[in-house]
């Protein structure tokens, strides 16, 4: 009875945030597009639509979990230890530099206005000029304003935290949930006895610690997906419309936090054809229950990416224009896999009496292992490079360039370190871990394709499979670390770790020294990777310098950003949190606009009865037209750059702003 209950708390625990974050976004997505996403009405909207989800998701789940008191309170203190720690040590990225501050701008501008495009008031500078820029890094030119980079699913939740007065705490948070999540999955597929000690290695390992302190979107993501495989875990064990919908919904929202979702759940997509297939393949009354999942998951995916791609058209465009040359070639593949699902369901019946061949169980573990060999060994048999032809090649050529140089190597912008991939995984999870997942999946594809069991196994593995092959073939990611981990967080660190503790609870007896053996192997290497940057929060004291030069800006002032680097870190910023009109002005290939043109759009701005008010970086930049104040003189940390090893520190980082009222 006790174990009972336990495992029933544990199993509720695990997908109580993926539906909690689902209904959040049903709601608050109507709301955004509508312009209306403020706290009152999104409030009333999305806690009752998260409510409501946990309630459908998680009532009469059945007996999915065996677990004791002691291993879901274990789990429940990693979970919380993790959001504690890492709201503690959180990163307050607001200048925008990389992609969390492009995120945090993002839902400080919803949270603020509750309206895309993002207003830039041309009228407080005179109007439309062609020496004014209002688009900048991580924001696009649209018609009515601009629109930020990304999907809206991170930001709306990041939004909660500025309602709430907690700006900095919402990722930390996500990271204790996504604690849940992913030990409720171990719980379910490897016993709950190994879910405390997956926990422990998942919160250890230094991506998950980066991406659960700032604002990225991976951990929305994990959360999301793992959720998605604990509810067609529980669905397959009671099959119904209801829970096979939620499962499918929970998958295709994650398309909504980021694109690269609809890669990630493409296996959900064949998984939905292949029971569909099965209950049409089998005489009346002999299908096996699960059967009748597939068309309610199915429906459930599409409702939820189709969601996704939705917000993508009326609120990304510009990003997905950016990434057509990514997202073009996967909707490809996605249009394949769904004429491959419909064709295999329509033959189901005659595919249904072919047999695979003795030898298929033995290739198929053989090909698992050979191909985790073959990515090892990349680095000696492949070089990685890219020719850099459109301005964000350029772009991303002389950023490894500045990179290579602060480290001290050659210098060559070409190589992008891809080769490297399995490495980064290593680094962050230890060797061990790697090892145990490539025997749990070779055994566990030898035993698919033998007799077909355990088939609760087939979408976990197809979706860490697909995910993880894809993601370390073509990483396509800035490849300095930390940054580049967190292409490994939403499946490839968990999926592993989750393989991992299948390994060790088919391979390891009950005795203590085993076991004890097991959790050292297992948890000391990515502990000791993590320890040089555990401890050192990145970027802090930006919150309160952007107050303070906030508050130095006239309440009627329209600021004219007149230099390269003060123009891309801080025109949406004055914008989004001084709550001031801003722009920067073209600099026509100099590093600081020209002062006649400077002084030519000041009086536009005096004309329309605002203030101009200049910014810069420097006191030179700014002193021609009026007297230069410091507005920001920043000294903190900022994340270490490496290419060729793991990251164990941090770097220096400076940032100076001088503002000029003009005379």
């Amino acid at each position: 009875m006790e174990l009972d209950r336990s495992g029933r708390v544990l199993a509720a625990l695990s997908v109580a945030p993926a539906l909690a974050v689902a209904g959040w976004l049903l709601a608050g997505l109507p709301l955004l597009l509508l312009g209306r996403f403020a706290p009152l009405p999104t409030l009333l909207l999305g806690v009752p639509a998260a409510a409501l989800l946990c309630w459908a998701g998680t009532r009469q789940a059945g007996k999915v979990v065996e677990a004791t008191v002691w291993q879901v309170a274990g789990v429940v203190a990693v979970a919380a230890a993790s959001a504690v720690f890492n709201g503690f040590m959180h990163s307050e990225q607001l200048i925008v530099r990389r992609d969390p501050a492009t995120y945090a701008q993002y839902a400080a501008w919803i949270a603020g206005h509750g309206a895309l495009p993002i207003s830039v008031q041309p009228e407080a500078f005179g109007g439309a000029d062609p020496w004014l820029l209002f688009e900048g890094v991580g924001f696009y030119d649209v018609d009515g304003g601009v629109a930020p980079q990304f999907m809206p699913g991170a930001p709306m939740m990041f939004a909660l935290g500025h309602w709430l007065g907690v700006p900095f705490a919402v990722p930390a948070v996500l990271g204790g949930l996504a604690v849940l999540t992913v030990a409720g999955v171990v719980a379910r597929l490897a016993g709950a006895r190994w879910a405390v000690l997956a926990a422990l290695t998942f919160v250890v390992s230094m991506p998950i610690l980066y991406t659960s302190r700032t604002t990225f979107s991976e951990i929305p993501s994990l959360i999301l997906l793992f959720g998605g495989l604990a509810l067609a875990h529980d669905a397959l064990g009671r099959p119904g419309w209801g829970r096979g919908l939620l499962a499918g919904l929970v998958f295709g929202l994650a398309v909504l936090v980021r694109v690269d979702g609809l890669r990630d759940v493409l296996p959900v997509l064949a998984f939905a054809g292949l029971l569909i297939a099965m209950r049409r393949s089998r005489p009346a009354g002999s299908a096996r229950p699960y059967g009748a999942l597939g068309l309610p998951l199915a429906a459930g995916l599409v409702a939820g990416a189709g969601l996704g791609m939705l917000a993508a058209y009326l609120l990304a465009r510009p990003y997905l224009s950016y990434l057509s040359g990514s997202v073009r070639p996967l909707l490809f593949i996605c249009g394949g896999v769904l004429l491959l699902t419909l064709a295999g369901t329509a033959a189901a019946p005659m595919l249904s009496r072919i047999r695979l061949p003795r030898w298929a169980p033995a290739v198929g573990a053989g090909l698992v292992v050979l191909l985790m060999a073959a990515l090892y060994v990349r680095p000696w048999l492949q070089t990685v490079t890219r020719d850099p032809v459109t301005p964000e090649d350029q772009r991303t050529f002389a950023m490894i360039e500045s990179i290579q140089r602060a480290n001290g190597m050659p210098v060559d912008g070409r190589l992008l370190y891809f080769e490297n991939s399995l490495h980064w995984v290593i680094w962050y999870v230890g060797l061990p871990v790697v090892v145990l997942a490539t025997i749990a999946a070779a055994v566990l594809v030898r035993r698919l394709l033998r007799d077909g069991t355990p088939f609760d196994w087939l979408l976990p593995l197809a979706v860490i499979g697909w995910t993880t092959v894809t993601t370390l073939l073509r990483p396509e990611i800035t490849p300095d670390h930390p940054w580049a981990a967190r292409r490994l967080v939403p499946i490839v660190i968990p999926g592993l770790i989750l393989l991992a503790a299948y390994a060790l609870s088919r391979l390891c007896t009950r005795r203590w020294w085993v076991t004890a053996a097991a959790v050292l192997v297992v948890l000391v290497p990515p502990a000791v990777t993590s320890i040089g940057t555990a401890f050192t929060p990145v970027e802090r004291g930006e919150a309160a310098a952007v107050a303070a030069m906030c508050a130095k800006l006239p309440p009627d002032a329209s600021v004219l950003v007149v230099e390269r680097v003060t123009g891309d870190r801080f025109t949406q910023l004055v914008r989004g949190m001084c709550d001031r009109p801003a722009a920067e002005v073209k600099r026509a290939g100099a590093e600081t606009a020209p002062e006649a043109e400077v002084r030519r759009l000041i009086e536009r701005v005096r004309a329309a009865g605002r203030v101009p008010v200049v910014l810069a970086a420097a006191p030179g930049q700014v002193a021609p037209y009026g007297p230069a104040t410091h507005v920001i003189a920043l000294v903190t940390r900022q994340d270490e750059r490496s290419l060729v090893d793991a990251p164990n520190g941090t770097w220096g980082l400076g940032i100076d702003v001088w503002m000029a009222v003009a005379r």
